[in-house]
């Protein structure tokens, strides 16, 4: 496998310097991700496009957190169960939501657990969704515009999973603490 640098704002790629410098002022570091996602100014620009048009829809940050931590687990990339976990904690997303999501577990939340069941649905799916999934979505309160918005959850996941898996992002070590393995015989990162 090649081997990937974590770049930072000083010795990235010219035109992803301005955007690691932004993600620098938002997050305080750059997480290794971003770095490596540097290596493409196109692939870092689409990615945190992607993550501010998320910010900017109607999802609560926890609601966001369901989708992105059960996308990861799903894709069993370790790097990005560990990040959405921390950020979820940081967003005082309720403990036991994100145990349950990071474990495959049902969330007693009934609308998160609709939430994650559709998504676990869309992911599993490649895109389709039995009518019962979605169904269940919808009648847990969800509207058409937040299930497009899941689908732009996905894909800003898909993105950094499949970076991670490809790349061998290394976890930050603010992102430790949560750190995720997927249970024995599922996909791993």
């Amino acid at each position: 496998m090649e081997t990937y640098t974590v770049h930072t704002a000083e010795n990235a790629p010219a035109d992803s310097r301005p955007i690691l410098a932004k993600v620098q002022d938002k997050y305080g570091f750059v997480p290794n991700v971003f770095g490596v996602l540097a290596e493409s100014p196109a692939a870092l620009a689409a990615y945190t496009a992607i993550g501010a048009a998320l910010d900017s829809g109607s999802l609560t940050p926890a609601e966001q957190q369901v989708v992105l931590i059960a996308t990861s687990v799903a894709n069993g990339c370790t790097y990005c169960v560990a990040a959405h976990s921390t950020v979820a904690s940081m967003q005082e997303v309720p403990a036991p939501v994100v145990t349950a999501v990071r474990d495959g577990a049902p969330v007693a939340d009934a609308k998160l657990e609709a939430l994650h069941d559709f998504t676990l649905a869309v992911v599993n799916g490649r895109g389709w969704a039995n009518k019962e999934a979605v169904a269940a979505f919808f009648n847990a309160g969800y509207n058409k515009a937040q299930l497009l918005e899941v689908v732009t959850a996905i894909s800003l996941k898909t993105l950094s999973n499949y970076t991670n898996h490809l790349t061998d992002t290394p976890l930050d070590d603010a992102f430790g603490g949560c750190a995720w393995s997927p249970k024995e015989g599922a996909a791993s990162a």
